[in-house]
């Protein structure tokens, strides 16, 4: 039997889900803070939760 082809398992999948509700100034502050540092905008709120994370510490 061959081994099955595919993507490659992650180390840390993100695999959690959350719906979120942005007003249109907050949501064109993010679109353009995701094209300004090429990221997607689930990168750029992780990256904002572990800001505020580090921020408490």
């Amino acid at each position: 039997m061959t081994p099955r082809m595919g993507r490659p398992k992650v180390e840390n999948p993100k695999d959690v889900k959350y719906s979120i509700r942005l007003d249109g100034d907050t949501e064109a502050k993010l679109q353009a803070y995701c094209i300004e540092h090429n990221i997607t905008k689930g990168e750029a709120i992780r990256q904002g939760i572990h800001l505020l994370l580090a921020k408490n510490k």
